[in-house]
C-alpha cells in the first residue's frame, strides 16, 4: 500500500502544472513598469496598460524548476518590442510578433487583463513629482 501511495505522489507531482513564468513589460529606460504577467497551467495572465504607446523592454523569468525540467527552452530572458493602447509586439529575430502568438508557440494562451494605470515601483519618480530644484517657489499649502 506505502508503494503504491509513494508512486501515486510521485505521478501527481510529475504532473502538476509548472511554477510560474512572469513577464515584466518596462518602458525603453527602464523606469516605468507598463505589464505584467505569470502563467498559471497553460495560460498566462497579462496586464498591460492601454494608454501608451511606445518602444519597451519585455523580460522573462524562469524558476529553478522550470529551468532544470528544461521548460521554454528557446525563450530568452529578453525581448525588445512595442505596446501602443494595450497591444504588445515583440521582436523575435527582426520579426515583429505579437504575444499571443509568441505565447503560443510556447504552447501557452494569453489571457489579456488590461489595465489603465501605470505601475510605479517604491522610489522611482515619474515627471510630475520631480524633486524641487532651488529656484522651485516654496509650496503655497494649496492657495
Amino acid at each position: 500500500m506505502t508503494r503504491i501511495f509513494t508512486l501515486a505522489l510521485t505521478l501527481l507531482a510529475l504532473a502538476s502544472p509548472a511554477q510560474a513564468l512572469k513577464l515584466i513589460v518596462w518602458d525603453r529606460d527602464l523606469q516605468t513598469k507598463l505589464g505584467y504577467g505569470e502563467t498559471s497551467g497553460d495560460r498566462m495572465k497579462v496586464q498591460l496598460v492601454k494608454d501608451y504607446s511606445g518602444p519597451v523592454v519585455v523580460l522573462f523569468s524562469r524558476e529553478e524548476d522550470e529551468k532544470a525540467r528544461a521548460l521554454y527552452p528557446t525563450l530568452q530572458t529578453r525581448y525588445d518590442g512595442t505596446l501602443r493602447a494595450g497591444q504588445l509586439t515583440l521582436d523575435v529575430q527582426n520579426t515583429p510578433v505579437t504575444l499571443a502568438k509568441f505565447l503560443n508557440g510556447l504552447k501557452l494562451n494569453l489571457v489579456l487583463q488590461p489595465t489603465g494605470q501605470v505601475f510605479l515601483l517604491p522610489g522611482l519618480r515619474s515627471t510630475a513629482d520631480k524633486a524641487p530644484t532651488p529656484n522651485d517657489p516654496p509650496d503655497q499649502g494649496g492657495r
